[in-house]
């Protein structure tokens, strides 16, 4: 027999054990009940009925109805989903649909970061939509958050968009200005001790303390590693007071600096060489890779970002990073954040807790960086407007811009921002830094 006959044999017999493996299979199989398929009936109703069912799907009825019984926009099954109270049902959502108002007239009648206060509070507005579960696990602000916020991926895009539009040469000109991004990060650590001084445990209060940076996307990371209960609410804070810079750091530059300190002009700084801005996220990322490797996500990121485009032969992916891809991704952030503004999550008492102390520490850290400024002034040879010492705050460009504003304001013609960069760029930095070590330590 040869090797043809042999394998067609061998074909015919497996087609013999398949049919009677088949035969067998119809002989054992359960014998099941038809379904009924007939049409259900359907009971006509009055007028009046009618309108009562359209009542009950209403957002008014959702607003009023005590009994409504709409669960909390938790992920099903997790152990903190609960019935929404009365409060949170009802009164609350009016509330926060009141808050998010008020948060689009500050993005376009008084134009404070609409790129992120439009997002942020179109996403609070459809996050307290009565029964449209929006904010839920299976919303559509829910699989925002949950595909990259949660997962820490929106902000290391963020971070490697703000890489690729950032210029370090301000602070390479005049490296002095890098002492003032250090100084204020002195609100993180006082955070720190705050929030473990009210109750909170050593993991969740470093989680809180990164906020006094104003940095949204390093508080998302750091949240999601130490504190991850606690991140809808952290993110929330972080960015609220990002988005509102232009409020909160003009009254404590002015209150901590005299008239004749404000309309200091500061020198022309020198021009830094292309190398040097070429070599500087390398040195920045090894050194983190070094000593904290915690932070090399974030960091790395950053520098990835800067490098392509201090390096001059990849125009096209710098500006896709620079504007399309940070655009999508604040886009898609800010509404996962808004999602955050419902009423459940936000009117409660750790909610309000953290963003209280997230509000003293910003503040603290702008204070810090302002006071700091002012020795330097003092001490050094070259003139220092203390205003940009308000930069050293994480918030890139934002508080550089308000320095700017505010510089001007006092002194028509004084341009501050190129000064003020200096130090806001060493807060992205300094803020990164101080979460690698929070992590190293209490991780």
């Amino acid at each position: 027999m040869n090797l043809k006959q042999i394998l067609i044999s061998l074909l015919f017999a497996m087609i013999a054990l398949t049919s009677m493996s088949e035969a067998s299979s119809h002989d054992t199989a359960p014998i099941t009940e038809e379904v009924s398929t007939e049409k259900q009936t359907y009971e006509s109703k009055t007028i009046g009925e009618l309108a009562g069912s359209w009542w009950q799907t209403t957002g008014l009825n959702a607003l009023f109805d005590v009994n409504d019984g709409e669960m909390t926009s938790e992920p099903k099954g997790a152990a903190y989903e609960r019935e929404m109270t009365w409060f949170e049902s009802s009164l609350g959502r009016i509330i926060m649909i009141l808050i998010v108002f008020i948060l689009f007239y500050l993005a376009i009648a008084k134009n404070f970061e609409p790129l992120l206060l439009i997002p942020i509070a179109f996403g609070g507005l459809l996050a307290n939509i009565p029964l449209a579960g929006m904010g839920g696990e299976g919303g559509m602000l829910g699989i925002i958050y949950n595909m990259g916020i949660a997962n820490e991926f929106f902000p290391l895009l963020i971070f490697m968009g703000v890489g690729a539009m950032t210029d370090f040469g301000p602070l390479l000109a005049n490296p002095k200005t890098a002492i003032l991004g250090g100084a204020a990060q002195f609100g993180i650590f006082g955070a720190l001790v705050g929030a473990v001084i009210i109750g909170f445990d050593i993991q969740d209060a470093s989680a809180i303390s990164i906020i006094g940076g104003a940095d949204g996307p390093t508080s998302i990371f750091i949240a999601n590693r130490l504190a991850p209960d606690m991140l809808g609410a952290i993110a929330v804070a972080a960015y609220s007071y990002m988005a509102l810079v232009p409020v909160i750091q003009p009254p404590i530059m002015r209150a901590l600096t005299t008239k004749e300190e404000r309309v200091i002009v500061m020198k022309t700084t020198r021009k830094v060489h292309r190398l040097e801005k070429l070599i500087f996220p390398i040195v920045v990322l090894m050194l983190a890779l070094l000593l904290l490797p915690e932070s090399a996500p974030l960091i790395g990121a950053f520098a990835f970002g800067n490098f392509a485009k201090e390096s001059g032969v990849v125009d096209r992916l710098s500006d896709t990073m620079q504007n399309s891809l940070i655009n999508i991704v604040t886009i898609f952030l800010g509404l996962g954040v808004g999602s955050k503004l419902a009423a459940d999550k936000f009117l409660v008492l750790e909610t309000m807790g953290i963003m209280v102390i997230g509000l003293i520490a910003f503040s603290v850290g702008t204070a810090a960086g302002v006071l700091m400024a002012k020795v330097m002034n003092k001490y050094s040879d070259e003139p220092i407007n203390p205003l940009i010492g308000a930069a050293g705050v994480s918030a890139v460009p934002m508080s550089a811009r308000v320095v700017s504003k505010v510089g001007s304001e006092e002194k028509p013609g004084n341009v501050l921002l190129m000064h003020a960069m200096g130090p806001n760029v060493a807060g992205v930095i300094g803020s990164a830094v101080a979460a690698g070590v929070l992590l190293s330590i209490f991780k």
